[in-house]
C-alpha cells in the first residue's frame, strides 16, 4: 500500500511539475511547450539524482528547501508587519472557525500536507545513529511543518482579508499568493514565487522516488520483493536497482497516461494524488500492529510508547481516514473515478498480503 501510494503520488507530481513548468515558460518567456516535455526530464534527473547516493539528492532537497521556506517567511513578516489588508487577527486559528465550512474536507487537506512525515524511518539505513536520529527527525518534521503552515495560512488569510479569502482563492487559486507576494514586498518575489513553485513540485518528487525506492529496498531485504531490490551499489551506497526499477515504471506510466491525453493538472494529478490520500489508511494499520506487537512482545518500554500513544494515533487517524472516503468522490471529481482508485488501493493491500503470506517473491 506504501509503495502505490507513493508511486501514484510521485506520477501526479511528475505531470503538475510539467504543466507548472510549461505555465512558468508562457508567463516569463511568452512561449508554448508541451508539459510532457518536462515532465520527462523532469523524470530523467529525478532518475539521476535517485542513482546515486543519498546525500547528493538531500542537498539539493535542503538547498530547495531552504529558498521555499525563506520566502514564504518573507510575506508572513511582511503581510504581519504592514497590518494585512484590514487588520490584524488570529481569528483562522480558532476552534470557531475549524468548525466553520466544510471541516472534514479541510482536516483531509491539512492532513494530507503531512503526507511524507513517516519517511524518516524508510531512511535508517543510511543513517549513522538511527535509533537517536530518526525519532528526533520525526518530531522535528511535524511540529516545524504544522507550526510554518498555521503561521502561514494564517499570515495569507489576513493578507487577503479574512472576509475575503474564500472569494479570493476560489476566483484566483494558481495567483493568489504570487499576487499577494508582488502586493505586500516587491513585485520580484512574486516572480520567485512563481519559479519557486516549480523547484518545490521537482523536490517533491524527488522525495517521493527516494521514499519509494527506500520502501522497496526495505521489502527486497525482507523477501518481499525480489531480492535484487535489495542490492546497494558499491560506489554509491545506496539502493541504485531500485531506484533504476522506480524510474522505469514511473516512465512507463508517464507514457500511458500521456497517450491517453489526459490533462496533467484536472486529471492525472487530481485523480492520482486522491489515490494516494487513501493511503492514510497505511498509518492508522500501522498504529494498530505497534499496538499488537508491544501486547505480544515485552521490551520494558513505558506503556505511553507501547499503548497510549499508537492508541490516540490510531484514533486520530481512522478519523481521518473515514473523512477521506466519505469525501473521495468530491476530492477526485467524480464517483466512477473514486470507486476505481479505491479499487487500486485495497488491490495493492490485497497483494502485499499474498506476497507476505507466501514467504516473498522470488
Amino acid at each position: 500500500m506504501a509503495l502505490f501510494s507513493y508511486a501514484v503520488l510521485a506520477i501526479s507530481v511528475y505531470a503538475y511539475c510539467g504543466a507548472a513548468t510549461t505555465n512558468a515558460l508562457h508567463h516569463y518567456v511568452g512561449v508554448d511547450t508541451p508539459w510532457w516535455v518536462w515532465t520527462g526530464l523532469t523524470a530523467l534527473l529525478v532518475a539521476w539524482l535517485g542513482y546515486r547516493d543519498i546525500e547528493l539528492s538531500s542537498k539539493v532537497l535542503g538547498l530547495l528547501l531552504i529558498g521555499e521556506v525563506a520566502v514564504i517567511l518573507v510575506l508572513d513578516v511582511a503581510v504581519i508587519a504592514r497590518g494585512g489588508q484590514s487588520s490584524l487577527t488570529w481569528s483562522p486559528l480558532s476552534p470557531v472557525a475549524a468548525s466553520e465550512g466544510s471541516p472534514g474536507i479541510g482536516l483531509m487537506f491539512a492532513f494530507f500536507g503531512f503526507i511524507g512525515f513517516e519517511a524518516t524511518a524508510v531512511f535508517r539505513d543510511e543513517t549513522r545513529d538511527p535509533d537517536r536520529t530518526i525519532p528526533r527527525a520525526t518530531y522535528i518534521a511535524v511540529i516545524s511543518i504544522g507550526l510554518f503552515y498555521a503561521l502561514s495560512s494564517s499570515a495569507i488569510a489576513m493578507g487577503s482579508g479574512v472576509t475575503h479569502i474564500v472569494s479570493d482563492s476560489t476566483a484566483d487559486p494558481e495567483g493568489l499568493v504570487v499576487t499577494m507576494a508582488g502586493h505586500y514586498v516587491l513585485p520580484v518575489l512574486g516572480d520567485i514565487v512563481q519559479v519557486l513553485l516549480v523547484t518545490s513540485l521537482f523536490a517533491c518528487v524527488l522525495s517521493f522516488h527516494n521514499v519509494v525506492t527506500r520502501y522497496q529496498y526495505a521489502l527486497g531485504t525482507e523477501g518481499v520483493l525480489p531480492a535484487r531490490l535489495g542490492e546497494i551499489h558499491p560506489e554509491h551506497n545506496a539502493p541504485s536497482w531500485s531506484s533504476l526499477t522506480q524510474s522505469a515504471v514511473s516512465g512507463a506510466a508517464l507514457i500511458v497516461v500521456t497517450v491517453a491525453g489526459l490533462d496533467p493538472v484536472t486529471e492525472i494529478y487530481a485523480w492520482l494524488s486522491g489515490a494516494a490520500t487513501l493511503g492514510l489508511l497505511l498509518m492508522s494499520l500501522t498504529s494498530l500492529a505497534v499496538i499488537v506487537y508491544f501486547a505480544r512482545h515485552g521490551t520494558g518500554l513505558s506503556r505511553l510508547r507501547t499503548l497510549v500513544a499508537p492508541a490516540l494515533a490510531l484514533a486520530g487517524l481512522t478519523t481521518v481516514t473515514v473523512l477521506v472516503v466519505d469525501n473521495f468522490p468530491l476530492l477526485v471529481g467524480g464517483t466512477a473515478v473514486a470507486w476505481g482508485m479505491a479499487g487500486a488501493v485495497v488491490l495493492s493491500f490485497a497483494v502485499g498480503v499474498a506476497l507476505s503470506r507466501r514467504g516473498g517473491a522470488p
